[in-house]
Formats: structure tokens, sequence, C-alpha cells
């Protein structure tokens, strides 16, 4: 992938900290929530509940969407992501612990919060060292990245695919019809 388009990426993971995941529901419905996260390069990370319903619908089917940005006062600051993903559950102790640090590292407002000694799953979620008998740690690994930046014109994204093969390959930048330019502006390029 492009440096600079990847260099976005992660400046973009690196500063926001909230992102809505997208789950789909047993009944057909999709559940969208807003989870705190972290990141190790293109890797996300969330705790969540074990009785929480975004939890049982991931076991269900692991496939998620996800939306990461903030509001700008100025339309062409607008910068996010959006990422179709596969979401499951972290099962080794070392992991657990790498990302618990992680966290802390990224709010820090959490070392000063008192260790729960009660199980349930909200409180642990916002313990220093949430407890894996009550948390669940996700590991969200992107398929597909859409970066928005409208910087470069008004509902412009790169798509980014991302494969065991081929980490990261950047698939088309795309430029919708209602920007300054006539017609829809769809470059495909492959910077590998």
């Amino acid at each position: 992938m492009n440096r600079k388009l990847k260099n976005l990426v992660l400046q973009l993971l690196n500063e926001h900290r909230v992102m809505t995941i997208a789950t789909n529901r047993q009944d057909g419905w999709p559940q969208a929530t807003i989870v705190g996260y972290v990141n190790d390069g293109f890797l996300l990370y969330c705790f969540v509940a074990q009785n929480a319903q975004k939890y049982a619908n991931i076991l269900r089917d692991p496939r998620v969407s996800i939306a990461i940005g903030s509001d700008s006062s100025q339309p062409r600051d607008i910068k996010g992501l959006s990422l179709a993903a596969r979401a499951s559950p972290v099962t080794d102790r070392d992991e657990f612990d790498y990302v618990s640090a992680l966290r802390l590292g990224r709010y820090p407002e959490y070392a000063a919060s008192p260790q729960s000694a009660t199980t349930d799953g909200a409180a642990q979620r916002a313990a220093p060292r949430p407890s894996p008998d009550s948390v669940v740690l996700l590991r969200i690994v992107p398929q597909i990245i859409s970066v928005v930046d409208y910087s470069k014109a008004f509902g412009h994204s790169d798509l980014i695919a991302f494969s065991e093969r081929d980490l990261d390959r950047h698939i088309k930048s795309i430029r919708h019809h209602w920007t300054e330019m006539s017609g829809a502006d769809i470059e495909e390029q492959d910077w590998e």
C-alpha cells in the first residue's frame, strides 16, 4: 500500500479511542454499539462483557463493521475509517495481558480506577487490569478498510484489502459524482 495512505490509516487508528462496532443479530437486524478500543498496528482490540449481546452476535457470526471518526467544523477536514472485519475472542493469556497494558497507555485514567472485586463484566471492563474470567477481549482483524478523506475531494475514499497472503493492497480510490469533478472518477491502483 502507498506509504502515505498507510500512515493516514495508522494515524486515524492511533488518534481515536472510540469506535462504533456493528454486529449481526440472530433476527437479522444489525446492532451498532460504541466501544473503546486500542490498536496494535492494524489490529483492533476491545473488551466486552461476556453476557453482552454484541459478543453473542460475534460468536454466531464473526463479521463486523466498524466506523471510526469525529466531527469537524470544516467539511474538508473530515477524515475517518470504515472497516469490514472479523472479530474473535482472544484466548492467549499473554496477548490478553499485552493488550491490557496497551489499553492503559491509551486510557491512562483507568490506572486510577480501583480494581473491582466484583466479577461483573461492566465493572471489570473499566478495571486497570480486567479479569479474563469476567470480560472477553475481542481481536478485530480488518478485511477491507475504507479511508474517508475529504481533503482530497468531498466523498473521497480509498479502499484497502487485507488477506493473509497480501497484508494490505490498495484497491481503488473513489470520487463521488457530487464533487466538483464531472461524473464519477474511479481510479484503480495497486500500490504494493
